[in-house]
């Protein structure tokens, strides 16, 4: 009989190096897949296709997913200006959703008859990849060792010592996950709800004082340039997170409601996104109408809370993608940005499609489109359904 085929999203860590050694010496046929999200540079990737072979993987496949993610997510977190709880861009929950698509899709390819994950059973990403898998892959098996058996880093660590692993498994002080979209943090003082990560928790120190002015160029919404050098967004991505972390921008702690009740608190350093999503933000002040940037948030709001909790495959996102992408015709321009030490500040913007560059008047100094009695006229009539509320009710 056949050993059945198994493809394992495999990070390199603790929990997926159990499951591969695990599931193999039960017999199954282990596919290891990284798929990248801005995580892993190619030495990272040779040394986890090392250690999978080593550990029993029949294969390893690390597939580029950068592109994909920018695409499928990121673009559409910028056009909404989506920062869970006014704080967090989405960073890892983001990444999850590409991650599990691309496992889906490997498998298929291999005809696979398993899936594997190592998440636990208390946290979000159990959630993410299940409902993934589960919707596009709905006759295969999803295998969970670390969730199903309640498995402690302990017994892991025992369990590979035994098969003659003998990798050091000591547990950072800080647990980092590395993106394009940016970098978790989390910590002992992320556990409670008092304290603050240190300084020495961000993955990047602080190299700069000097204020610096940066121009960020867009084009119907989408990133594409820096300081007049034209690029893909990817890219300009990569470059600004370079530039701007090394002023310790982007640092905060984000408090919500995990997708299975309970409360959480991670910290996140992401400078690149943020200054991305403000200066977006900006531009749209200037570009669109009163009411497009009022249905803007309500919907970008939706779109990050339904991405947060796995909910990318509701056909509910594709209608609200096609909104905040007809909502980016007008915003062109360029956002100019002077990055300091923790901070930023956004200094303007210059766009053809500026709603300020009307001729109708400048506020609060003279206007040229109406008279002293036109206003007069629009004020009365504005203040009409007010008096008739007044009127009756103190008539009670």
């Amino acid at each position: 009989m056949e050993p059945k085929k198994l493809v394992l999203a495999y990070s390199g860590g603790l929990d997926t190096s159990y499951c591969l050694m695990k599931l193999s010496k039960e017999g199954y046929e282990v596919h290891a897949i990284s798929v990248n999200t801005g995580g892993f540079d190619s030495i990272e990737v040779e040394e986890m296709k090392t250690k999978a072979l080593q550990m029993g993987a029949h294969t390893y496949q690390s597939i580029n997913a950068l592109e994909s993610f920018y695409q499928k997510v990121v673009k559409y977190l910028v056009y909404g200006n989506v920062l869970k709880n006014n704080t967090y861009p989405l960073s890892v929950s983001a990444e999850r959703i590409v991650q599990a698509m691309e496992i889906v899709a490997y498998a298929d390819t291999i005809g696979a008859d398993a899936i594997a994950h190592g998440s636990t059973g208390a946290g979000n990403d159990q959630v993410r990849f299940d409902l993934i898998f589960q919707v596009m892959a709905p006759d295969i098996e999803i295998i969970t060792p670390i969730r199903d058996q309640q498995l402690s880093r302990e017994a892991e660590i025992a369990y590979l010592k035994e098969n003659g692993v003998a990798l050091s498994w000591e547990k950072a002080q800080y647990s980092i996950n590395q993106g394009l979209w940016g970098t978790s943090v989390g910590g002992k003082e992320t556990l409670t709800s008092h304290e603050s990560l240190p300084e020495s928790a961000y993955p990047s120190p602080v190299e700069k004082q000097a204020a610096e002015k940066v121009c960020l160029h867009f084009e119907k919404g989408e990133f594409t340039g820096i300081d007049g050098v034209m690029d893909l967004p990817v890219n300009n991505i990569i470059q600004l997170q370079e530039r701007a972390k090394k002023f310790g921008i982007g640092r905060d702690t984000h408090v919500g409601d995990t997708i299975i009740g309970i409360k959480g608190r991670v910290g996140f350093e992401a400078a690149a996104p943020l200054l991305i999503i403000k200066a977006h933000h900006l531009l749209e002040k200037h570009t669109l109408s009163k009411w497009q940037q009022f249905q803007k948030e309500q919907l970008g709001n939706f779109y990050g809370m339904l991405l947060h909790e796995g909910q990318y495959l509701d056909p509910v996102m594709r209608d609200i993608e096609a909104f905040l992408s007809s909502s980016q015709e007008r915003v062109n321009g360029k956002v100019w940005v002077t990055l300091h030490p923790y901070r930023f500040e956004l200094n303007g913007i210059e766009s053809e499609h500026d709603l300020m560059n009307a001729s109708f008047g400048s506020y609060g100094e003279v206007n040229k489109g109406w008279t002293a009695e036109d206003a007069k006229g629009f004020i009365k009539l504005l203040s009409t359904p007010n008096k008739i509320y007044q009127f009756v009710n103190s008539q009670k």
